[in-house]
Parts: structure tokens; C-alpha cells; sequence
């Protein structure tokens, strides 16, 4: 046995770590050439200009000019605004905070985002799934069975890796039957392709309200790592205890200022347009396709689809692969049988996964012509 092994905690010997796209292929030769449609990223970098005069300075806990341009953009109050290094560490530092290890739960509504699960298995913290309906909608009966069981509820809109919105009224249902016993969160990593949607008018309301937002989504900001948790003051205070002390680094805090600038706006405006129009072009053409038997409605910046069959969905998501496209196989997500996830990249790369497509199920009936004959 390893040192590794012998000292670790036990529940951490035998877990799986999320598989991030990278993750995913990180074996499988390089990065660059390939096709990176599984991780819902947005195509074509932003040009940016970083200063260098601080870069021997430790930034600030909170750098000033992020949290006022992010105060700005959002109409939620500086004091109410935490950054964080994306919205996965919000996620971690939410469990952290209000879960004790070995005695807290949360609460999780699959198929949702596997992050939540993860930090919390991380922490020691129970896990209580409560499934989305066959509609993709809040189960609100099984969320109040579960009222007093779990610190922390999860939910998230538009979904992830569904991609639908879910109803305000339900959202607004869950946060007053967990009033006094939960921190509810709703998760806003896509909320730029449905802004109407977003609840963060509600912070006011609801006191054990958090939002999480993220810059890697319509912001085009994947690689830079910055995310966002909005919450009332004591809320933010106390997630603050447990945070690193230097979170942003002075180059993130540059660029995502700038980002948040009338100019980067205006870019992500005409990226949300370009994303809409794109989704709406592929879900046409897959709805089009004999082998798709289901394409989910979406309003983020991804389509998810069922294939007729398992033999199918192989068929295409291998093919695609060996061609150096990489899409995202979510069919062991619960109540997702068959079912792979389009992330809307650019138009040239969408039509070039559309074509390979063709031309494998092409390839695949000339062989077995060829073969009966």
C-alpha cells in the first residue's frame, strides 16, 4: 500500500474525480487540431491587454474594479458579490461552509451538473437526489419530503446537461418551503443566453438565496477562471472565512474588468445572438435525422439529443472522435439513455461535425451493401 493510500481519507481512495472535458482526453494526444465541442466553451478568444506594473504584488482579496464592473453589469450591490476562481469553487466553498462533514447533506436534482456531487462527496457530505420529472421539471413533492433533511439545496437554470429553464414559480416554491432549514442555490452559468430568467432580483426577498454566475460561458472566458456567487451580506461574509486569501489573480481581475466593460458587453451580446441562431440551426437539422429520436429544447449554448439506440449513439459519438470532434456523452446521466451534448461552436466547425456525421452513416451503408453483394 502506497503512503498515499494509507493516509488518505478513506472516501477519497475509491472516488472517481470529475471528468472535465480536458480531463476526458488528456491521453489522447494534443489539444491543439482538435474539435472541442463537449464543454460548452464559446468559440474564438477576445483580445485583452494585461498590465504587468503589480504582477510582483499579491491582488487584492477582492479586486475592487472586478466586483464594481460586475456590481454594474448584474444591479447587485458590491457588498452582495464575491468572486471566486470560476463557479466551481463557489460550489465547494457553499458546501464547505454550511455542511458539517459526515452529518450534513445536500440536496441535488439530476441530471444537473456533476459538480455538486463531487464537492460534496470531497467534503463528506451526504448526497440526496431528487430527480428531475419526465418533463424536466422540479419534483416539488419529493423536494418537500426531503424539507429538514439536507443544508444545502441545488438547483440549476438553464440546465446543465439539459439545458432547459426551469419554471420561476417552481425555483420560487422550493426557496419558501426551505425558508428556514437551507441555503438554497441556483446555478446561472448559461442565465446570459435567458437573462429574463434570472432570479437574482430575488436576493432581497429570499435572505438564504445564492446565485452562481460564471465568466466562462457567453463571456468566452473558459480559460481564465472567473466566476461569481451573489448572496445577501451575511451569506457572503461567511463563505469569505473559508475562501484562499488571494482568489483573482491581478491578470484575471484585468482582463474580466475589461470583459465587463461597455465594449466586451456589447461582444457578448453579439456572441448570445450568434449562439441562438446556431442552436437553433442544429436542433432543425438534427430533428431532420432518422437516427435522433429526441432533441431537447435549450436555452443555453448546447443541444442535447437521443439516439434511437445505444449502437447508434456509439456509432456517432466514436465516429466523431476519430475524426478529432468531441462532443460530450451523457448517457450515463440519469434518465439520459442514448443521449450526446452539442456544444454551439462556430459555424465552420458545426457544419464540418454535420458532414462527418453524413459521410460515416454514408461510409457505413456503402460497406454493408458492399458486403451483401
Amino acid at each position: 500500500m502506497s503512503i498515499a493510500n494509507k493516509l488518505a481519507r478513506k472516501e477519497l481512495i475509491d472516488m472517481v474525480p470529475y471528468q472535465s472535458a480536458r480531463r476526458l482526453y488528456a491521453s489522447s494526444g494534443a489539444i491543439q487540431g482538435k474539435i472541442w465541442l463537449n464543454a460548452n466553451e464559446a468559440s474564438g478568444p477576445g483580445i485583452y491587454q494585461v498590465s504587468s506594473d503589480s504582477i510582483n504584488r499579491y491582488p487584492d482579496f477582492q479586486p475592487e474594479n472586478l466586483i464594481n464592473a460586475y456590481s454594474a453589469y448584474s444591479a447587485i450591490a458590491a457588498e452582495n458579490i464575491l468572486a471566486t476562481r470560476g463557479a466551481d469553487e463557489g460550489i465547494e466553498l457553499i458546501i464547505r461552509t454550511f455542511c458539517q462533514a459526515y452529518q450534513d447533506s445536500i440536496v441535488i436534482c439530476p441530471p444537473t451538473y456533476g459538480m455538486y456531487a463531487i464537492s460534496a462527496e470531497n467534503h463528506g457530505a451526504g448526497i440526496i437526489k431528487v430527480p428531475l420529472t419526465t418533463e424536466l421539471s422540479l419534483d416539488l413533492a419529493g423536494l418537500k419530503a426531503q424539507v429538514g433533511q439536507a443544508k444545502v439545496v441545488f438547483l440549476c437554470s438553464p440546465g446543465n446537461p439539459t439545458g432547459n429553464l426551469l419554471a420561476q414559480q417552481d425555483i420560487k416554491t422550493v426557496l419558501e418551503l426551505f425558508a428556514d432549514s437551507a441555503i438554497v442555490v441556483v446555478d446561472e452559468a448559461y442565465i446570459e443566453f435567458s437573462p429574463e430568467q434570472s432570479v437574482s432580483s430575488w436576493l432581497k426577498t429570499y435572505p438564504h438565496l445564492v446565485i452562481l454566475r460564471t465568466l466562462s460561458k457567453a463571456f468566452a472566458l473558459a480559460g481564465l477562471r472567473c466566476g461569481f456567487t451573489l448572496a445577501n451580506q451575511d451569506i457572503i461574509s461567511m463563505i469569505s472565512k473559508v475562501i484562499a486569501p488571494y482568489p483573482i489573480s491581478a491578470p484575471v481581475a484585468d482582463i474580466a474588468s475589461a470583459a465587463l466593460a461597455p465594449s466586451g458587453l456589447e461582444q457578448v451580446s453579439i456572441r448570445v445572438q450568434e449562439t441562438e441562431i446556431l442552436r437553433k440551426q442544429l436542433t432543425t437539422w438534427l430533428t431532420q435525422q432518422s437516427w435522433c429520436s429526441q432533441v431537447f429544447k435549450s436555452d443555453a449554448n448546447f443541444v442535447l439529443f437521443r439516439c434511437q439506440n445505444e449502437a447508434v449513439k456509439n456509432f456517432i459519438f466514436n465516429g466523431l472522435v476519430e475524426q478529432g470532434i468531441l462532443i460530450r456523452d451523457q448517457s450515463k446521466q440519469q434518465n439520459l439513455a442514448n443521449c450526446l451534448r452539442i456544444s454551439i461552436g462556430s459555424e465552420r466547425e458545426l457544419d464540418l461535425l454535420q458532414q462527418t456525421i453524413i459521410n460515416s452513416f454514408i461510409t457505413t451503408t456503402a460497406q454493408t451493401v458492399a458486403k451483401e453483394n
